[in-house]
């Protein structure tokens, strides 16, 4: 049986006297692919914020690897965890080559000299994620799928056990959301990296997950596997709507047809 690497019990977190995330209780096994979805203001940000210790002042439990977060530097939850947002700022004035290397500070001194072990986990990592034909060029100039694999291959280089990703794929085309989507698989299978992933992507989820999160009004609605979620009365009370349904040519995955409108 694999470990319990995250473990959350009654959490809850409140913005302005609103709670955000109501009594969220949920564990997350070593490897596991597990993905969260639920309508806008749902929490799934927020979630991962918590998880990653990006906002604090959150009420109940959060455990990574059988140990409370408030009892890690940020450093060594660093070497655990990684933190994957949205997209990357289309402004940062480095590299890619050096935008990665950075992501090597968890396991480095402010006064380290880099040495060719280093350079060796920065080039495996950007080469993994076929970074590594524009090292050499400043974030700003990039699309906006390549920063995504930049940022990916940041997370690579950290060495991090447990990736919290943001909506990887949003904004990008079909074919980078596919390219994100086989990334992040090849890195779970390779390097057995956890993944717990936030998408309003529900076809995605159910094609990828090993088990899916629902969230509403800041609380769990659903937990379990992709073929369960994938329900007429299960998602139209997450989300308020019916959907329809087809399977897979491939899979045979019940996955959702968008609807026509005149």
């Amino acid at each position: 049986m694999n470990q319990t690497v995250i473990e959350i019990e009654n959490l809850c977190f409140a913005a302005a006297d609103k709670a955000i995330l109501d009594s969220i209780s949920f564990s997350v096994s070593s490897g596991q692919k597990l993905y969260i979805v639920g309508p806008n203001g749902a929490g799934k940000t927020t979630l991962l914020r918590c998880l990653s210790r990006i906002v604090g002042g959150f009420k109940g439990s959060i455990k990574i690897k059988n140990r409370d977060l408030k009892n890690y530097s940020q450093k060594n939850l660093a070497k655990i965890l990684t933190y994957v947002p949205q997209s990357l700022g289309a402004d940062i004035p480095f590299t890619v080559h050096q935008f990665v290397l950075m992501a090597r500070y968890p396991h480095l001194s402010p006064f380290s000299v880099i040495t060719p072990d280093e350079e060796k986990i920065v080039r495996d990592a950007m080469e993994m994620t076929q970074t590594t034909c524009f090292a050499r060029r400043i974030i700003s100039t990039l699309s906006g799928g390549e920063r995504q694999q930049v940022s990916i291959a940041a997370a690579v280089a950290q060495q991090a056990e447990i990736f919290l990703l943001d909506e990887p794929a949003t904004y990008l085309d079909y074919k980078h959301q596919n390219d994100i989507q086989s990334l992040l698989s090849k890195i779970n299978k390779t390097l057995g990296t956890t993944l717990l992933c936030v998408t309003h992507d529900l076809n995605a989820a159910v094609l990828n997950a090993d088990a899916v999160i629902a969230l509403k009004h800041g609380g769990i609605v659903f937990a379990g596997s992709p073929a369960e979620i994938m329900n007429e009365r299960t998602l139209e009370e997450i989300y308020g709507k019916q959907f329809q349904f087809v399977s897979h040519p491939l899979t045979g995955q019940k996955i959702i047809v968008p609807d026509t409108i005149k």
